[in-house]
């Protein structure tokens, strides 16, 4: 746990998926008494599925002409951030949005699929194939498309947008972008080095681009209607899903100060990296949960960013059920929103931030999920990268 004076808490928590915009109808919507149908489009990049944006007025949070040159997963970003400094009523605060520190998890760019197409075609009846991106370079390529390829361009927009003008790091790499910069967000506050701080990340999952290199590594789920545990039967595989997940950081102190409520603790963060044998896994899943003090409880629950590749997931419930126990309620969320890659971690945290203070858990999001026995007073939420990486949180309810 941590260890130092100054305590982490969540005064803010901003989220975008299938199911809407904003945490208090995800709350409504994920945690009734029964859970919903997952919202998934399995027809428009058959025959895999994705779990799309909602209809987004953009112009909510962000001006038309702030717009022009981002991309839908900036948009993404810069919105769920938005959406986390309203819900932690620093939005219209100048100074506290101007001495806010900024994290972000972002991947690439995004491709111009027009002009890829193009380049391919005409690359198949010719032989001086680097001759013919020289050519199409200047023209095809515009300079501004290079610009709007770069991942800290979310945290640009962010900073434009809403002021947010403290200092800023961009992360990238997958699942592992996200566990990495909420350890290193909850690991300033910790350490006095910043008293707030937003942090998250976003992921456009509708883009062939994405959809292709996944394909290539084998890691996506030919039959994306089923949920995770059960996918396990057929293989496995990710289904990615669009989102957007920014947090409010606060220390106790700063919070207390301007008398904001908190929804949760973050009373730790662990960060593992390595081969994905099989031993070696498991040993640094149970290295992260020893070194965070999980233990045991019919008070304690899980939320799982299970991204349902074969491996790797049962290799993440194996170990959370030999470290917490077999009837330990564990929800894999991404059943019902997908896989948002480097937002899957920061959603999760959001989720259990929400569910400690409501004081109240999800239902089975499948068949397969053990119902809890009293609302979770800690909830440890974890995320096994499709490739690499691993990472674990500990969220402690607040009195």
């Amino acid at each position: 746990m941590n260890d130092s004076k100054n305590e982490v808490w969540i005064t803010g928590v901003g989220v975008i998926s299938c199911f809407g915009e904003g945490i208090a109808p995800h709350w409504e919507t994920l945690g009734a008494e029964t859970a919903p149908e997952p919202v998934i489009d399995a027809e428009r990049f058959a025959p895999y599925a994705v779990h799309p944006l909602p209809e987004m007025d953009w112009t909510r949070q962000m001006p038309r002409k702030d717009m022009r040159q981002m991309e839908t997963w900036q948009r993404l970003g810069t919105y769920a951030a938005g959406l986390a400094l309203e819900d932690a009523g620093m939005k219209e605060d100048e100074e506290l949005v101007s001495t806010m520190d900024l994290v972000v998890c972002a991947g690439g760019g995004e491709r111009d699929i027009s002009v890829d197409e193009s380049i391919l075609a005409e690359a198949r009846g010719r032989n001086d194939r680097e001759m013919l991106l020289n050519e199409k370079l200047p023209y095809d390529l515009r300079p501004t498309l290079f610009l709007a390829q770069l991942s800290n361009l979310m945290a640009g927009n962010i900073s434009i947008v809403h002021k947010v003008t403290g200092s800023s790091r961009t992360y990238m790499g997958e699942e592992s972008s996200g566990i990495t910069a909420l350890q290193n967000a909850a690991a300033r506050i910790a350490a006095g080095q910043s008293t707030h701080l937003l942090v998250g990340g976003a992921y456009n999952a509708e883009r062939v681009d994405l959809l292709l290199s996944c394909d290539l590594g084998h890691y996506l789920a030919k039959d994306g209607v089923k949920p995770v545990a059960e996918r396990q039967k057929d293989g496995g595989g990710t289904v990615l899903g669009s989102a957007g997940a920014f947090l409010v950081l606060e220390s106790a102190e700063h919070a207390k100060k301007r008398g904001a409520k908190p929804y949760a603790r973050l009373a730790g963060i662990e960060s593992g990296l390595g081969s994905r044998d099989n031993q070696e896994t498991r040993e640094r899943l149970d290295g992260i949960m020893e070194r965070l003090g999980v233990s045991p409880s019919s008070t304690t629950a899980v939320l799982s960013g299970a991204t349902g590749c074969a491996d790797v997931t049962d290799l993440e419930f194996e170990a959370l059920r030999r470290r917490l126990g077999m009837d330990v309620a564990i929800r894999s969320y991404t059943t019902m929103i997908g896989n948002p890659i480097e937002a899957n971690f920061p959603f999760g945290v959001a989720l259990g931030a929400a569910a400690l203070k409501n004081k109240s858990f999800y239902p089975s999001f499948e068949e397969a999920e053990k119902p809890v026995k009293v609302p979770p007073t800690t909830v440890v939420v974890s995320t096994v990268g499709h490739y690499l990486g691993e990472g674990m949180a500990v969220l402690e309810q607040i009195a």
